[in-house]
């Protein structure tokens, strides 16, 4: 909690007003966990992450997958985070691929970083070797069909994401 004092967030704690879900995090004790909430909690703990790949596509109700870990995305440079009692997995974007397509979503009253759905699927083909590319495939079939986003859209991310070339043969087997 901003501008509280520590000494008052610990009275506060002991007398069961509030509860400490991590370092630095604190919640109401009325609380309610909704389905996404540990995107938000990720979220506050990785000032610089920006939820992508499966967590992404599983908040944008895209494809099948729900994953056990909150995929986060950091800079290439940045320290990698320190999260304990929450499962991670954390990949490191660069230039551009990290910093464009990032749109600040609200979820259960909270402000989270997440990428874009084009630039999702395009990060999806980006590391078809790790999600696999039965995954990206489907993700990209579903956003197409269902009009989530513009081709358009699709190929600008996927140029930015340098796979523009390994998408077009998917893209044009689904148009």
């Amino acid at each position: 909690m901003e501008g509280i004092d520590t000494k008052t967030l610990t009275r506060m704690v002991e007398d069961g007003e509030i509860q400490r879900i991590a370092r630095g995090l604190y919640t109401s004790v009325d609380y309610v966990p909704g389905t996404f909430y540990s995107l938000i909690e990720v979220s506050k703990l990785v000032g610089n992450g920006v939820i992508c790949l499966l967590s992404a596509l599983s908040f944008h109700e895209i494809g099948t997958q729900n994953p056990s870990e909150v995929w986060l995305a950091i800079p290439r440079r940045a320290r990698m985070p320190q999260v304990k009692d929450y499962p991670i997995r954390v990949f490191r974007f660069s230039g551009e691929a990290y910093s464009n397509g990032i749109e600040q979503i609200t979820v259960d009253g909270a402000a989270v970083n997440m990428y874009s759905i084009p630039k999702t699927i395009a990060d999806c083909f980006k590391y078809r070797n790790k999600i696999g590319l039965d995954v990206a495939i489907e993700a990209l079939k579903d956003m197409i069909q269902n009009n989530r986003a513009s081709i358009g859209d699709i190929i600008h991310f996927a140029k930015i994401c340098r796979v523009f070339e390994v998408m077009r043969p998917y893209m044009e087997s689904i148009v």
